[in-house]
């Protein structure tokens, strides 16, 4: 493929960090951020769909309650944020070892009910457990500590946290591209197979489901001190909704498709809010239904496939010289032995 052969290139990394980095000199600081910590929470999601081949609805319970848990570290014991961003990291991956213990044993939409059902009863411990998380009025005053420094200006806090949303893509472009990935990929495309060959199928989806779940963590939890609170929507099942929809936007086993999915979602959101539109999940809504008729790959996995089948028209002849001369090699061949 192209443009899989192009994203290992350092020309279009260069081109992603310029991007990442010029974000916020060109739309409003804190809707970059926003859009920086979804990039990272549907790449986390496709790690899981787009390369293990499960659906998960519930992931809304990892970064919500990495959300909680990095807000209580940085209120309760004052610490710099990088801190309380991987403390909210960790408590996601802690806490998807006992989910996905009991839900990688299940398939298909199966799978997808378990981890809504487990997301909905995170959900509910955080809504009853007003003491500590502020119940329906969310935890509030979360503070963006970093040894003294003044990082309440949103486009300088944006510089702070790039760091930790490259780190997380990276850590799922490895992943993706190691022995462990190739391995996951085998067994979303054939399971059975794979266990014939040796690998604990369970085992390797369990593993993926808490680096993915980790992941998805540190960006909620990049997420809740940006924005300085964190409320019972991040915990709610229609934050899994979107993030599986900015997926789809993009292409599904993409990587560089969850981060333009993420992209058009929230900047759409922002600019709906902004024209004073309530109804923002209509127009979403309409819009998904229309890229997954349209774009059956999703955005970038559609420009992918296009850009490689132009390439294949224009070098007919180029296959078909190739074609004649392993032809006419036998002959030379032969007279060359007469």
């Amino acid at each position: 493929m192209i443009l899989s052969k192009l994203a290992a290139r350092p020309v279009l990394l260069l081109f992603g960090l310029v991007a990442a980095f010029a974000l916020p000199w060109l739309i409003y600081p804190p809707v970059a951020m926003d859009i920086a910590c979804w990039a990272l929470f549907a790449a986390a999601l496709d790690l899981l769909l787009g390369f293990t081949g499960l659906l998960s609805f519930g992931h809304a319970a990892f970064w919500g309650g990495a959300a909680y848990a990095a807000g209580l570290i940085a209120v309760h014991w004052g610490v710099p944020f990088p801190v309380a961003v991987l403390g909210g990291a960790l408590f996601a991956a802690v806490l998807a070892v006992p989910i996905g213990y009991l839900s990688v044993r299940l398939r298909g939409i199966y799978f997808a009910m378990v981890t809504l059902a487990f997301a909905q009863m995170v959900y509910f411990v955080v809504n009853q457990w007003r003491d500590l998380t502020g119940g329906e009025n969310g935890l509030q005053g979360v503070p963006r500590e970093f040894f003294g420094m003044d990082l309440s200006d949103p486009f300088f806090f944006y510089y702070a946290g790039l760091p930790f949303v490259l780190l997380g893509l990276f850590a799922v472009w490895r992943i993706v591209r190691s022995p462990f990935g190739r391995v996951l990929v085998s067994i979303r495309d054939n399971p059975a197979r794979a266990q014939a060959l040796g690998y604990p199928v369970e085992r390797y989806k369990l593993l993926a489901f808490v680096l993915s779940a980790g992941l998805s963590g540190l960006a909620g939890g990049l997420y809740a001190i940006s924005h300085g609170f964190a409320s019972l929507h991040e915990v709610y099942w229609t934050t899994s909704g979107q993030a599986v929809m900015a997926v789809v936007l993009g292409g599904i086993g993409t990587l560089w498709g969850g981060a333009i999915g993420a992209a058009l979602i929230v900047e759409l959101n922002d600019y709906l809010a902004t024209a004073g539109f309530t109804e923002t999940g209509l127009v979403t809504g309409g819009i998904f239904v229309v890229i997954v008729l349209v774009f059956r790959r999703g955005v970038w996995g559609t420009a992918r496939d296009l850009i490689a089948a132009r390439a294949a028209r224009r070098s007919p002849a180029a296959g078909t010289d190739s074609a004649a001369a392993q032809v006419e090699a036998p002959d030379r061949q032969e007279v060359t032995a007469r």
